[in-house]
C-alpha cells in the first residue's frame, strides 16, 4: 500500500456524518499521525516509522487481517539517546523487543518507581493505568518495540481518549509481587500446553525454561505467561530442530511474533485447494484469522520459538472460545471435536514441502517414525492438487475470538 496511506480512507462504510458503522478505534489511529499499515503478515524491522506525538518518538501501526475486534500492535521506535514521554493508559499493552536496547521506568500508584532493562526478545507488560516512560540506551541506534494492546476493545467501548489516556484510577490489584519487575515470578504447573509463569518482564525468551508438550508435536515444549494480572494473553512455543508442528486453529486477534530460527507457517481454510505462506524470522508478526487452520515449519537448523499474544489469557479467558481451548479443545483431533490435525489426518503435500525446504538448509527429517517419507517423494500430482485434506470436523465452528 502507498507509504502512510490509511487503509481506510475509502472505506464506504463507515460514515461519520451520519453516525453509522462508526469505528473509534481506527478513527483514533488514523488521527495519531504514524502510518498505519496492514496485510497478512508484516515485517515489524522494515516498517517505516514517523512521528507520534503522544509518545514524543515515532511510531507506526501494524495491522494484520487477522487481528480481530479486540487488539492490535504498533511499533515504538525511540531515537538513539532519546526517550519517550511519561504516559498511562486504561489499556493492556505487552510489549515485545524488536530491536537496540533500552530501559523502563514504571511508576507504581504508590509513588514507587520501578526500573529494568531490555533488549531484543525481551517481553515486558506495563501494570494497567500505571504511569511509564521508555528510554533508549544506546547514543547509535534507535530502538524498536512491538507493542500488542486492547485498545481497540478499550476505546470502542468507552469513546472516549480522556477515559483511555487520563484517567486517575490507580488498578493496584494489578501491580503483582514487586520482584515481577526484576524479571522473577512464580511457576503454576497445570497441564502440558497449559504451564503458567506469572511476572511483568522476561528479560530474553529465546533462553526461558519451557515445558514439554508432546500433544502438539513430538519434542514440542510451551509456557504461558500472566502478565500483570492481565486478560491479555501470551505464550512462547519451541519447535525442536528438525521436527513441524501439529496444525490447528482458533480465534482471531492471536498475534504470532517469530522469535529465533526461521521456518514458515501454512494457512488455509477447511475446504480450500489453496493455502497462504508466511515465511518468518526475529522481526515478523501476524495473526491467522478466525478459525484459519495454520500449521507452523522449522527449516532451521536449531530449535525454532516463537511469541503469541492475544485476547484471553490461561487466567481470564474472556471468551468461551478461549476457555474452552484451555480445557482442552487446543490440542484435540477436529475429529473428535477439538482444534487439532494429528499427524495421520495431514495432507502429505505439506510433508513434501516441508522436506523439499529442509534440504536447502541442510536439515535432516527425524520424522520417519511418523511418516513414509520415501513415499511422500513420489507422490503424483494428484495427491498435491485439490482441496487439503483435513478431518471431518465434529460439529459447528464457533464465533467469536
Amino acid at each position: 500500500m502507498p507509504e502512510g496511506k490509511s487503509p481506510y480512507q475509502n472505506d464506504l462504510h463507515r460514515n461519520r456524518e451520519n453516525g453509522t458503522l462508526l469505528d473509534p478505534y481506527l478513527d483514533w489511529a488514523e488521527s495519531e499521525g504514524p502510518p498505519i499499515y496492514e496485510d497478512f503478515g508484516l515485517d515489524l524491522l522494515a516498517l517505516e516509522t514517523k512521528a507520534w506525538p503522544r509518545y514524543d518518538a515515532k511510531g507506526a501501526f501494524a495491522h494484520v487481517h487477522g487481528r480481530g475486534d479486540f487488539t492490535s500492535c504498533y511499533v515504538l521506535e525511540v531515537p538513539a539517546s532519546s526517550k519517550t514521554r511519561p504516559i498511562r493508559h486504561t489499556y493492556e499493552a505487552f510489549f515485545y523487543g524488536l530491536s537496540g536496547r533500552g530501559s523502563t521506568v514504571v511508576w507504581t500508584p504508590d509513588g514507587a518507581k520501578h526500573t529494568f532493562e531490555w533488549g531484543p526478545k525481551a517481553l515486558f507488560c506495563i501494570p494497567l493505568n500505571c504511569q511509564y516512560q521508555i528510554f533508549n540506551g544506546s547514543g547509535r541506534e534507535p530502538a524498536r518495540l512491538a507493542c500488542t494492546h486492547d485498545l481497540p476493545l478499550t476505546i470502542n467501548l468507552f469513546h472516549s481518549d480522556e477515559f483511555v489516556f487520563d484517567n486517575p484510577f490507580a488498578f493496584n490489584d494489578r501491580i503483582g509481587d514487586l520482584k515481577h519487575f526484576d524479571g522473577d515470578g512464580e511457576f503454576t504447573p497445570v497441564a502440558p500446553g497449559r504451564h503458567m509463569w506469572e511476572t511483568n518482564y522476561v528479560p530474553d525468551l529465546s533462553g526461558f525454561e519451557l515445558k514439554a508438550w508432546d500433544a502438539r508435536g513430538k519434542g514440542s515444549s510451551n509456557i504461558t505467561f500472566i502478565l500483570a494480572d492481565g486478560t491479555l494473553h501470551s505464550h512462547v512455543s519451541e519447535i525442536p530442530t528438525a521436527r513441524y508442528k501439529k496444525g490447528h486453529r482458533h480465534g482471531n486477534g492471536i498475534h504470532i511474533f517469530a522469535v529465533t530460527g526461521h521456518g514458515y507457517s501454512v494457512l488455509w481454510w477447511e475446504g480450500d485447494s489453496e493455502y497462504k505462506e508466511v515465511p518468518w524470522r526475529h522481526g515478523v508478526m501476524y495473526a491467522p484469522p478466525h478459525w484459519m487452520f495454520h500449521q507452523h515449519f522449522n527449516t532451521a537448523p536449531e530449535p525454532a520459538r516463537y511469541l503469541a499474544i492475544g485476547m484471553g489469557s490461561r487466567r481470564y479467558p474472556f471468551t468461551t472460545i478461549r476457555r474452552k481451548g484451555a480445557e482442552g479443545a487446543a490440542d484435540t483431533s477436529v475429529s473428535k471435536g477439538g482444534r487439532q490435525i494429528e499427524y495421520e489426518d495431514q495432507d502429505l503435500r505439506f510433508h513434501r514441502k516441508w522436506l523439499e525446504a529442509i534440504k536447502t538448509t541442510g536439515v535432516s527429517s527425524v520424522m520417519g517414525d511418523t511418516f513414509d517419507e520415501a513415499a511422500v517423494m513420489k507422490l503424483g500430482p494428484d495427491k498435491l492438487t485439490g482441496p487439503i485434506r483435513s478431518p471431518r470436523s465434529a460439529g459447528p465452528a464457533p464465533g467469536g475470538t
